[in-house]
């Protein structure tokens, strides 16, 4: 049954993952049952994933800059519901030296827009080990550069994190990269180091960066005194060059601390006034990221972290911006004129719209399993602060795991902040989210 608008943004996907699961099926098919097969043995092949199903309810700020950029022409709505519906499946197969491994990602979901699907191939590749210190991949692949939990300002080579869920699995890039790693006698006890190239030529890594380049880049990782350290390099190519360095360290068994650095060479910051007019600015974006986990005897866990972010506007910037998308809102209700209204919506939805685009963020969450000896329970609580404008936003939730393989999510979330803040000025004021996920 064909549903309107079932396609949004459709991608499509690599024959890697079909070829993958015809490969690890006939294996597993073709395999006769033995009694003398232990039961502990490796199996060569993996299957896993989950399905998940997440309703929404989000109410909605109908005074806010991107709420009149959004739902202008919706009937100012008051609130909004959404369907969630994914399914990320996954599967490996080993046979020697060699490394087969695919997750993909299907979204179904509903909005105020209608139906919409998505397809993704978030990893698919293949690893070969021919010792015990090489390891050579091809293929897709989320690298992961980084210690922050909630920001990585040196994921050169990564889509950036969501703080409101950062554990979230995310896509990778088509690459080619090693993991060279010697063990060392002394204070240096382990080097490593990971070349990688990132191909942009015609729909292969398209959202990476513009033009025809092969980007090279490379991480080269120490453990010196028990204190994990990388330093990291982007060549420049599709985007500017970027430079990075990281360290994680365990203070105390309870203690962990870590943080990150890193300069963007040459980076454009594109910038709109009240008037509509643009600009930009080559700046050198320096960015870091200083935070701490801690575990107590309880086994709660608080995690905090600082983050400056060198790509990100100034309050004045945002009021402009703010100011900016009010007058395109009032001339389109005076006189029906969509084009300053659709170039705010551009600049909303690419920058000043993006995850956290301004300067100095705090996050905390904190959480405890069990509190109360309730089994399977556990409560927690993430903020996320806006240094610069003091706006903030504070998520309260439970998670609950009594049914094997089954976790279910009870989660809100309230933004506070006022007049041309960037909590203030979102689409929702609160939401409420319930996620049930399989799995498998």
């Amino acid at each position: 049954m064909a549903i309107q608008g079932f396609t949004r943004r459709l991608h499509r996907l690599t024959i890697l993952p079909a070829v993958l699961l015809v490969f690890v099926t006939s294996s597993a098919c073709g395999e006769e049952y033995s009694s003398d097969v232990s039961e502990t043995e490796k199996k060569p092949y993996s299957l896993g994933g989950y399905a998940e199903f997440r309703p929404v309810y989000i109410g909605l700020d109908r005074t806010a800059a991107f709420y009149r950029l959004r739902f202008h022409d919706q009937g100012s709505p008051s609130r909004t519901t959404e369907l969630n519906f994914k399914l990320q499946p996954e599967a490996g197969y080993e046979y020697g030296i060699a490394q087969l491994y695919a997750r993909g990602n299907f979204d179904f979901d509903r909005d105020y827009m209608g139906w919409a699907g998505e397809a993704n191939l978030y990893e698919g590749y293949l690893s070969v080990k021919p010792s015990n210190s090489l390891d050579v991949l091809v293929g897709q692949k989320t690298l992961k550069w980084g210690k922050g939990y909630a920001w990585n300002p040196v994921a050169f080579l990564d889509r950036p994190k969501n703080p409101e869920d950062p554990e979230i699995p995310r896509e990778g890039y088509a690459v080619l990269t090693a993991d060279y790693t010697a063990s060392l006698a002394g204070p240096l006890r382990t080097v490593s180091f990971s070349p990688v190239l990132l191909p942009v030529v015609g729909d292969l890594n398209k959202d990476f960066g513009a033009g025809r380049h092969l980007n090279a880049a490379g991480k080269l990782y120490c453990l010196l005194f028990d204190t994990d350290l990388d330093v990291m390099v982007l060549s420049r190519g599709s985007g500017p060059a970027g430079y990075g360095m990281d360290f994680s360290r365990n203070v105390v068994p309870e203690l962990e601390i870590h943080g990150e650095a890193s300069v963007v060479a040459d980076y454009t910051k594109a910038r709109i006034g009240r008037s509509g007019n643009g600009s930009q600015d080559t700046i050198d974006a320096s960015s870091y990221l200083l935070g701490a986990r801690y575990q107590a005897k309880t086994d709660a866990v608080l995690i905090v972290e600082y983050y400056r972010n060198g790509k990100g506007y100034r309050p004045a910037e945002m009021e402009e911006f703010v100011a900016f998308a009010d007058i395109a809102y009032s001339e389109n209700l005076a006189n029906g004129n969509t084009v300053p209204l659709q170039r705010a919506s551009r600049a909303g939805a690419n920058t000043y719209g993006a995850v956290n685009p301004m300067l100095d963020y705090l996050y905390l969450r904190v959480s405890q399993p069990e509190p109360f000896n309730v089994l399977y329970l556990t409560p927690s609580l993430t903020c996320v602060a806006n240094l610069d404008d003091g706006s903030f936003s504070v998520a309260p939730e439970l998670q609950y795991t009594r049914a094997t393989n089954l976790e279910l999510r009870l989660k809100s979330m309230f933004l506070s902040g006022a007049a041309s803040t960037e909590f203030g000025e979102k689409a929702g004021n609160f939401r409420l989210e319930l996620r049930a996920r399989y799995s498998f």
